[in-house]
Formats: structure tokens, sequence, C-alpha cells
């Protein structure tokens, strides 16, 4: 398990960053292997920046077959998470209203980061939408029933098919 890291505390460390050796299975994501790599949290004054560089094995289910496989998942990414003070402008930060493009991830600055909780949203993000198995080929598993066919109209269906079709010369 990862300790959530108290974010003034960066400020004292060496070049302002701490690098996380990642060996671990994270809470909520069931993986064959535990997570391994290398997490960066860097303070910037005003915003920390968080890369990693991550990978694991999850097991999933095809959408196709309902067969098992697994699936190696990784994350190689970089974020911002703004920091927000308690006081901006001379007035407490409470609710306000905040326009679309304004939404970020921010965290409070006096508060902690929890690199488990971004991991795990990371490997999240990296799941894929459609399960599909490199075993599971395309139409492999596409069924149609035939259409259903009234019983009343059965006889009509039958000399239809003795009938000639409508164009065809004969």
């Amino acid at each position: 398990m990862m300790e959530p890291i108290y974010i003034p505390r960066l400020l004292t460390a060496p070049k302002k960053s701490e690098t996380l050796e990642v060996k671990t299975f994270l809470s909520g994501l069931d993986t064959l292997t535990p997570v391994r790599g290398t997490m960066m949290v860097t303070h910037y004054g005003d915003y920390l920046q968080v890369s990693a560089n991550a990978e694991t094995i999850k097991t999933l289910i095809c959408d196709r077959s309902l067969q098992q496989y697994n699936q190696r998942l990784t994350v190689d990414t970089s974020e911002l998470i703004w920091l927000q003070s308690e006081w901006v402008d001379g007035e407490p930060q409470g609710e306000k209203e905040v326009a679309p493009e304004e939404l970020t991830e921010s965290l409070p600055a006096q508060g902690y980061f929890d690199p488990e909780t971004w991991l795990y949203e990371q490997f999240s993000l990296q799941l894929p939408m459609r399960q599909l198995s490199g075993e599971s080929a395309t139409g492999e598993y596409d069924y149609h029933d035939p259409p259903m066919v009234d019983q009343r109209w059965a006889a009509l269906a039958a000399l239809k098919e003795k009938l000639p079709n409508d164009g065809e010369e004969g």
C-alpha cells in the first residue's frame, strides 16, 4: 500500500520532488501481477506534476466469446494537478461557479496527494472499452436467428415459393 504524500512536505524535499518505486497490488484493481514501475511527484508552487511509468497484467472477459484472457496494461503518462489555496483574493475559498474550460484536477495546497488512487485512475483509463481477445475473430460469434414466420401465413409462403419471381423470364 502506498502512503499519501503531504503536499507541503514536497517543498522541503530535494528538487521539490519525490520518486516512488511501485511494486504493489492496487485496491479495487484485481490484477494477476502487482503494478510495477516508478512514479514521480514534483511541486511547482501552484501545481503538482505527477508522472508514472508502470505496468501490470489483468484478466478480462472477452465480449464475444465470454472466455477469459490476460491483457497487459501500461501507464506512461503525466498530469498537472492544480493546488488551491484556502484564500483567493483575500476571500476564503468555498463553493464557486466554474466555467467548463476551467475544470481541471485540483487538490488543497495544504492537503495530501494519494498516489495509489491516482495510479488506480490511470490504469482504469487504460482498460479497453470493448474487451476482445486475440482469439475472437470478427464475425466468429455473429449468430442471427432466422426470421420468425407466422404459421398462419405458412401456406401462402409455400405457394409464393412455387410462383415464378416477378421480372424473371422463364
